[in-house]
């Protein structure tokens, strides 16, 4: 069955077995009267405008305003986009147009369902934002011929909502973060509104589902608010959806637990009244709660506003075709009338379905909207939708502290984690409305829970941190924080992700859906830049021995490393001063997705804060005292990338010395991992001759690489000479174990690094070669003699982490 089989459009649900007192919770309003008739014949003009537009634009590339017959050639010969949504979310942006220009509010539309940009471009073009920002889309005839044209062909707009379309903060192409990005707009930003129209399709997802509790995180005192809007049309490509079937008893009962009011919007014969009174309360309802708040008496557990709007998939558009349901059915989803090019019946209903919006009394002969349209649209520019400042010129640099003020002593022992949560704590005292973490309940665990000395958690249900300015924001939701985080970002401010390792995949999309706003974002001349997107990836897979398999995952590295690389960064601080000196940097840079894995475990200060800032500008740096002769004529180059990679490294380095004196090793540490592309594949990327100069021109290399092998092999294909360099790295070997046996099951350890360098010179050093066998056989029992000790006696041997020493 290629489709769900329909006995109707727009079907109702089967009723519910609660009980009919659940909808006392419903809220009931008075709609008679709430617009004058001039408004109410403005509104209508105003969405028969802009949904006639939203279908040229998917149709037709010539004869924008029907003016004669349509005839094939005036067709694309590619039919793109997505009506079912459009009549919806016109409705919703026609009514939020209403209310800036009568209240004069500060409003941002978000839009869940992005696929339906034809409907947001149509109504910026009425408003002339968009011939604003793209001067050939003049509101005027050529404008508009220029629109409906260009729309979803080589050169135009796409047909989903991206950073191409003015007013937008939101990919458009994945479902599920809308409201989660909303949320964190309106974060630190008192007079906001953001209106986020979510879809009953995308409301079934999970991201969407957690995000309903963002309410909880904000602070009406400090915040703005969201409106929901819950766009109830009823399909999704070919089925039904979750929320299309639910009754008003159901849908009431599951917002009220929430935390909302629900209001439900659906008086098809009415529908702007319904819609206009019910956004009025809204507003009103938010103002309730702010100026409580505000006022020094908030109310506990708010309940905020909801709309649950329900209006038919593609309204207005063909009822039926070939027998079969269009309007109210999941076939108005994309494209009502996919053969209108080459099928003359189908033609015919495209021209008689556009001119029943009466194109001739909504435009002019010169194609400008009427004054009736233009009547509603807010009188003052910056006031509409598409010319909000908070959607592309918002950007606050953060005032970052000298960095130096928090680091620590070379040779001591210190937790990357708590060194930076201290750097982190002056950040949060110095930005107070400009920076936040999002954090999925893992503060405290990964050791930066020093930011909570002068701020706090701001969970406004709970009455330890209500109401108190907190700039942690905690949810077990890795969906809802990267939603939050980049909802704050893209309005101007910078914000902080720091997780466990392993979960940060669970974002992997968001985060790549995010990388491809900015990449357009930076290609679009008007979008002023924007704060990096910030990852704090610890709780490691090397000291997650404690948790077993399922928290032993690096991948989010590779997810990063295949971004395009104008927008990727990844870090891998060896030590604690490098980390503040990368925080720092991070903090301060912009465009970029930055990623910085470190421990949070004690481990050696290796470098000077002297040291450590240059190694970070340089990204890469031969460490003399771990190398023999300060790392000269080596035959060898260890490298780690990585705190944990790196101890190893050092520790075979020592070892050798030792064992086999013969060995001339040479230590690199790399911290910037996209230095080792080849030159010119990113712009970190060292020239030739300064790879050469870490990794010599010709002698075997080993990497010690904190992710997955395959990932740096991927980095370094271009290099020349490759098959001189190998590579460690997890290999999906682990359990509960120790955090030495760790290493050792991933080949990561000390001793297979030593092995393979003592391997790997023996090729070229002859006094190497004489002893080679006996020293790796020697090396190989050392590692089975660890291993056995680690099973006998449920540890590691005491002194495996002891600082190395070159004696």
């Amino acid at each position: 069955m290629p489709g769900q089989l329909l006995f109707q459009p727009n079907p109702p649900p089967d009723p519910s077995q609660l009980p009919e007192s659940i909808l006392n919770y419903r809220v009931q309003l008075n709609t008679q009267g709430v617009l004058s008739p001039d408004e109410l014949s403005a509104i209508r003009q105003f969405r028969k405008a802009a949904d006639y537009i939203a279908a040229a634009m998917i149709f037709l590339k010539d004869n924008a305003l029907v003016e004669r017959d349509i005839t094939a050639d005036d067709i694309k010969p590619r039919l793109l986009g997505h009506w079912g949504t459009c009549p919806g979310l016109v409705l919703v942006y026609a009514h939020i147009n209403r209310l800036v220009a009568k209240t004069g509010i500060d409003a941002l539309y978000v839009v869940g369902p992005g696929h339906g940009a034809p409907a947001i471009l149509s109504c910026l073009w009425l408003e002339n934002s968009l011939g604003n920002f793209y001067p050939k889309y003049t509101r005027d005839r050529e404008g508009l011929a220029a629109l409906v044209r260009s729309f979803s062909s080589p050169g135009g707009f796409p047909s989903h909502v991206n950073a191409e379309t003015p007013g937008s903060i939101h990919e458009g192409g994945e479902l599920g973060y809308a409201l989660g990005v909303s949320f964190g707009a309106v974060m630190d930003k008192p007079d906001l509104v953001c209106v986020c129209v979510v879809g009953d399709g995308e409301a079934e997802t999970g991201p969407t589902a957690t995000a309903w509790h963002g309410y909880k995180y904000i602070d009406p005192a400090e915040s703005g608010a969201v409106l929901p809007i819950v766009h109830v049309n009823g399909f999704k490509i070919s089925e039904r959806t979750i929320y299309g079937t639910m009754d008003d008893k159901e849908i009431t009962a599951l917002f009220t637990g929430y935390g909302y009011q629900v209001r439900i919007v659906e008086d098809l014969d009415h529908i702007d009244e319904d819609l206009a009174a019910s956004m009025e309360w809204a507003l009103g309802e938010i103002k309730k709660i702010q100026t409580a708040a505000r006022s020094g008496k908030p109310i506990v557990k708010p309940r905020w506003p909801v709309l649950i709007l329900r209006t038919p998939k593609g309204w207005s558009g063909p009822k039926e075709l070939h027998g079969e349901y269009i309007e109210g059915s999941f076939k108005a989803h994309q494209v009502p009338l996919p053969e209108a090019k080459t099928d003359a019946n189908e033609r015919k209903m495209l021209q008689e379905w556009l001119r029943s919006y009466g194109p001739k009394e909504l435009f002019g002969p010169d194609g400008v909207p009427n004054a009736a349209i233009q009547s509603i649209i807010p009188k003052e520019e910056s006031k509409r939708l598409g010319m909000r400042e908070e959607a592309y010129k918002a950007y606050t640099p953060l005032d970052v502290p000298e960095w130096r003020k928090f680091a620590v002593e070379k040779g001591s022992a210190q937790s990357c984690m708590k060194i930076t949560g201290e750097l982190l704590d002056a950040v949060v005292q110095t930005n107070p409305k400009s920076f936040r973490i999002f954090s999925p309940d893992e503060l405290v665990s990964n050791k930066l829970d020093a930011v909570l000395r002068h701020s706090g958690r701001n969970f406004q249900w709970d009455i330890a941190s209500r109401a108190s300015g907190g700039r942690v924001i905690e949810i077990l939701s890795e969906h809802t924080c990267q939603g939050m985080l980049q909802g704050y970002t893209l309005t101007g401010r910078t914000g902080l992700f720091p997780s466990y390792e392993a979960f940060l995949g669970i974002v992997h999309t968001m985060m790549v859906q995010y990388s491809k706003f900015v990449k357009t974002a930076h290609e679009v001349p008007w979008r002023q830049p924007m704060g990096s997107l910030n990852y704090v990836e610890t709780s490691t897979w090397t000291r997650q021995e404690h948790n077993g398999f399922s928290h032993q995952n690096p991948s989010f590295i590779g997810a990063v490393l295949n971004l395009k690389p104008a927008s990727a960064r990844v870090y891998l601080p060896p030590d604690a001063n490098c980390f503040l000196s990368t925080m720092a940097h991070c903090l301060r840079a912009k465009n970029y997705v930055n990623l910085m894995v470190g421990s949070k475990q004690p481990t050696p200060v290796w470098l000077s804060p002297e040291e450590a800032d240059k190694h970070c500008i340089a990204g890469a740096s031969v460490w003399k005292f771990a190398s023999t002769d300060e790392g000269m004529t080596p035959d060898v180059v260890l490298v780690g990338l990585g705190v944990e990679m790196t101890f190893e490294v050092i520790a075979a380095s020592a070892l050798l010395r030792k064992m086999i004196p013969a060995l001339r090793v040479r230590v690199v540490n790399v911290t910037d991992l996209m230095i080792l592309g080849p030159f010119g594949s990113h712009p970190h990327a060292l020239s030739d001759e300064g790879f050469d100069s870490l990794f010599t021109r010709n002698k075997p290399v080993i990497f010690n690489y904190h992710g997955y092998p395959v990932e740096l092999k991927g980095l370094l294909f271009g290099r020349p000479n490759l098959d001189r360099m190998s590579i460690h790295g997890y290999i999906e070997e682990g359990t509960t174990t120790s955090p030495f046996m760790m290493m050792i099951m991933n080949q990561t350890s000390r001793y297979h690094i030593a092995a393979e360098a003592v391997r790997s010179a023996a090729l070229l050093n002859p006094r190497v070669e004489i002893d080679a066998h006996k020293t790796i056989s020697a090396i190989l029992h050392l590692a089975q003699k660890d291993r056995e000790y680690i099973h006998a006696h449920g540890a590691d041997p005491e002194g495996t982490f002891d600082v190395p020493k070159f004696d």
